[in-house]
């Protein structure tokens, strides 16, 4: 059984396009800031009220930030699950600061476009079973399975 856990997952929207920086050794690295909100009504007032907190998400694993870089723009819905990460650095007068950043580092992190505001994408598949398969406006129309006059019955077993 594992000690402790260390996950986020947030639902939002990009504040800003991804900002994409590349290593010395040429890997990418993209940060996000993704807004979440809640709204709620004022028991006392009646009054809607709503407040957005603001993230900072830092992506490391380089297949995920080449898809930030490729398809996110600001305003895009995401959903995101990586870990939460303190970190300490140096402002410019010499002070000790620190930040909190959730992390998408490794096989566990997670990053998913949840509307198509996000940029240029293929249309989504009309059939379950094309998930994955890049599709056309001209392609929408062919076939996903062989018909069954396109089977071959001569499979000998």
């Amino acid at each position: 059984m594992a000690g402790s856990v260390n996950k986020v997952i947030l639902i939002g929207n990009l504040g800003r396009d991804p900002d994409i920086r590349t290593t010395q050794d040429g890997r990418k690295i993209a940060s996000l800031s993704i807004a979440t909100s809640e709204s709620w009504r004022d028991r006392a007032t009646g009054e809607r009220k709503e407040r957005t907190e603001w993230h900072r998400v830092v992506i490391f694993s380089e297949a995920l930030a080449k898809i930030a870089e490729q398809y996110l723009k600001k305003g895009a819905k995401v959903y995101i699950e990586g870990q939460l990460s303190t970190r300490k650095y140096q402002g410019n007068d010499g002070q000790d600061r620190y930040t909190t950043e959730i992390v998408l580092n490794g096989f566990n992190a997670v990053l998913t476009m949840l509307d198509s505001t996000g940029g240029n994408r293929p249309p989504p598949a009309t059939d379950p079973d094309d998930y994955g398969r890049e599709t056309t406006r001209d392609s929408v129309h062919e076939p996903a399975r062989p018909t069954p006059a396109d089977l071959d019955d001569d499979i000998p077993f």
